[in-house]
C-alpha cells in the first residue's frame, strides 16, 4: 500500500489553486501559469499548439490583475444582489464545506496526518508558481509548533487593489482554521495579522498538543 499525507497537509496552496478563476485565465491563454499552478511546468508537447493553448505572454501579475480583479468585480456585483454581509458568510460557508468534504473523502487506510508529515508539507521547497507569488521565512520550527512571516502575497495584493480584501480574506485565508481542524484534532492553528486585512505580514503559526 502506498502511504500518502492527507491532501490538506500540504497547505492551503494545494486548496486556494483549487480555486483559481481558471476560465479568464485560459481566456488569455496564460498556458506557462496555468502549468506552473497545476504541477505540470517544463512539460513540452512535440506536436504544435493550437493558436488558442499558445502563451499569451503575461507576468505573473498581469495574470492575477486580469483574473482576480475581473473575479472580484463579479463577486461584488453578486454581493450588490444579495447583500455583501450574506455573499461573504456564503462564501466562507462553502469553502469549510469543501475543506471538510475534501477531508472525508480521502481513504482513510491511506491517511498519514501527524504533524511531523504536516511540517515536511510545508517545508518543502516552493515551486516556481508559488515562488513568484508569495514570499515567507520561517520563524519556528520545532518538533509541536512551526510558523510563518509572509510578508508578500500576490493574492492580497491584487484582491486588495480590487477593494475586494472582504472577499479575498472568506475566499483565501479564512479556510485555514477549517483545515487544521480537518487535518487532525490535535492541530490549532494561531495567527493575528494577514495581508489581507491590511497587516504588515500574515502569521500562521500551527502548534501540535500532545
Amino acid at each position: 500500500m502506498i502511504i500518502k499525507p492527507l491532501d490538506l497537509a500540504l497547505g492551503r496552496r494545494e486548496f486556494i489553486l483549487g480555486l483559481l478563476p481558471v476560465g479568464p485565465m485560459l481566456c488569455l491563454g496564460c498556458g506557462n501559469l496555468l502549468a506552473l499552478a497545476t504541477g505540470h511546468e517544463g512539460q513540452k508537447t512535440v506536436a504544435k499548439k493550437h493558436k488558442f493553448l499558445e502563451d499569451a505572454g503575461m507576468s505573473f501579475q498581469e495574470a492575477f490583475d486580469f483574473a482576480y480583479k475581473s473575479f472580484a468585480r463579479l463577486m461584488k456585483d453578486l454581493g450588490d444582489e444579495t447583500g455583501q454581509n450574506n455573499l461573504v458568510e456564503m462564501i466562507k460557508s462553502v469553502i469549510d464545506e469543501g475543506i471538510k468534504n475534501q477531508a472525508q473523502t480521502e481513504p482513510k487506510e491511506s491517511l498519514v496526518n501527524d504533524f511531523a508529515t504536516f511540517r515536511a508539507g510545508w517545508r518543502k521547497k516552493p515551486d516556481r508558481f508559488w515562488d513568484h507569488v508569495e514570499t515567507h521565512t520561517i520563524v519556528e520550527d520545532s518538533d509541536n509548533a512551526i510558523e510563518f512571516k509572509v510578508s508578500e502575497c500576490l493574492f492580497a495584493k491584487t484582491l486588495r487593489d480590487a477593494d475586494a480584501a472582504d472577499i479575498g480574506y472568506a475566499c483565501f485565508c479564512r479556510g485555514d482554521f477549517a483545515m487544521a481542524r480537518a487535518y487532525n484534532s490535535k492541530l490549532s492553528l494561531i495567527r493575528t495579522k494577514t495581508l489581507m486585512q491590511g497587516d504588515d505580514c500574515y502569521n500562521p503559526r500551527w502548534t501540535w498538543e500532545g
